[in-house]
Formats: structure tokens, sequence, C-alpha cells
């Protein structure tokens, strides 16, 4: 699959925040949206995951060997946003397991993603219980107990400590290597060891420019 965005313009309180963006994703492949306070991260993302819609341009999944976009594409992508959207009153494993089942198509099951964060054993545990590292950490998990290919993750290490930063850079390393595609908006690197170029792209919107890892902006 190609993830295609084509001149696409977004607004915040009917006023333009970035315009014209154009670029694209292949498999296995991870863009990085920076840019300061304002410029749009959020609006982008929100507008690419489908829950805003763009003032003009387009949003295109496109299958290999066909044409035609495949519609609609948010069905295809996670998106992990600031907050969390755990329901504090409710378990660890009855969260997981409602977004399990929301989200269909199950790929591990919410032990096993539970170890991949390293939170083994915490399933009983209420949400409400948890520290905003760990409430993070189950956030993340929900991209690991239900397959889409597509990753749209909003400063998705907030609130983590450096050991729990190095384990998600491993969960994108995995999701790309299996040819998943990750959208991410953050003010740091996702430390993603990558010896491909192309694999890495940035996009700064304070400059509304597409660049390839060697040229990353400052």
């Amino acid at each position: 699959m190609k993830l295609v965005i084509e001149n696409l313009n977004g607004e915040r309180s009917g006023q333009p925040i970035f315009s014209s963006l154009n670029f694209s994703l292949e498999e296995g492949q991870a863009l990085v949206v920076t840019g300061s306070n304002g410029s749009g991260k959020s609006t982008l993302l929100r507008v690419i995951a489908g829950l805003l819609n763009a003032s003009d341009g387009s949003v295109l999944l496109i299958d290999s060997g066909q044409d035609e976009g495949v519609s609609p594409p948010h069905e295809y992508m996670h998106y992990l946003g600031h907050q969390n959207a755990l329901k504090l009153a409710l378990s660890v494993e009855e969260n997981l397991n409602f977004w399990q089942e929301f989200c269909g198509i199950p790929l591990i099951g919410i032990s096993e993603a539970l170890v991949k964060v390293g939170l083994p054993g915490i399933e009983h545990l209420p949400a409400a219980y948890l520290s905003a590292g760990q409430k993070r950490r189950v956030s993340i998990a929900k991209l690991l107990v239900s397959y889409k290919p597509i990753w749209v993750v909003d400063e998705p290490t907030s609130a983590l400590d450096k050991a729990s930063e190095v384990l998600f850079a491993k969960l994108i390393e995995e999701h790309l290597s299996s040819g998943g595609m990750v959208i991410a908006a953050t003010h740091q690197s996702l430390g993603i060891d990558s010896d491909n170029n192309e694999q890495i792209k940035t996009l700064n919107l304070d400059k509304n420019r597409l660049s390839s890892k060697e040229q990353l902006v400052d």
C-alpha cells in the first residue's frame, strides 16, 4: 500500500494553518512531522486520521496494482493522540479488550502486548491506579492488540522515561520492518536505528518542506 497526500490544506477556527501539502509514504516508511507550537502538527495528524475535515486536498491509500484509492483510508489507521483514551474505572485488560474489539483484526494478546511495553502482569489493575507513564504505555499497547498498517501518533513519547522511549522505538522498528507505516508528530527523534535514508522522512510545518533523513531540520 501507498499513502498519498495531495494539496492538503488545514484550518483551525477558520484560520489556515498549513496549505498545499504533498507527500507520500510507502510500506516500511515513517514520516516525522516537526514544527513550532501552533504550526498545525496535531491538526495535520487528525486530518490524516479522518478526525477532522481538510479544507481542501485529499488523503488517499492506494493498494498495489490499483489506480483508485482504498476508501476510507482512516479505517487502516491507528490514531494515538495527546489523550490516552482510557476509561479510568476499567481495568487495563478491559480497556485493551474494548479497543481490540472496536478496531477489529486482533493481532497479539493483551498479556503479550503489555510485556512488549514493559508492563507485565498489570491486566487486573484499574487504569486509575497507573502513573502517567504507565497510562501512556498502555495506550501504546492499543497499537499492538489490533492490526492496522498505519500508525498516526501525536507526541507518542510524552510522559515516558528513557527506557520506555527505547521500547517504543523498537516497536516502531518492528512495525516498519513488517511493512507498516508511521506518521509521528514529535519534538524529538523517534530513536529509530535505520541505515536507509529513504525510510525516514521529515516534514517541517514551519517551512512546509519535506526532506529526507539526511536533511533533517534543526
